[in-house]
This record gives structure tokens, C-alpha cells and sequence, in this order.
């Protein structure tokens, strides 16, 4: 079986959740906001707004 590519790796909320996804190739980090049928996912970035990596998944 193939292995997936990305990782939640943190979750808040249930109808209104906020979760944080790593792509495992880049270890680049993703913010993903659900709100009932309405969602948006974005890169996460630090202060300098640069994307925050993880470095082992």
C-alpha cells in the first residue's frame, strides 16, 4: 500500500475545527479551517512569513 503524504497533526473544534496538516516529502505546514459546508486551507507561516517546517514526521 502506498503511504499517504500528509499528516494531520493537530485538530480543534468539531463543526468549527482548525488542523494542522505536514506534507511528509517537504515537511512544509498546512493550516486547514472547516466552518459547516464553508473551508480554506492555507501554508502556515512564522513571524518573518516564512512557512514553518517540520523537520521529522
Amino acid at each position: 500500500m502506498k503511504e499517504e503524504r500528509f499528516e494531520k497533526i493537530y485538530s480543534q473544534g468539531r463543526t468549527s475545527s482548525v488542523e494542522i496538516w505536514v506534507d511528509k516529502q517537504t515537511g512544509v505546514n498546512y493550516m486547514f479551517h472547516r466552518d459547516g459546508y464553508a473551508g480554506g486551507l492555507t501554508v502556515l507561516v512564522n513571524e518573518e512569513g516564512k512557512p514553518v517546517v517540520t523537520k521529522e514526521v
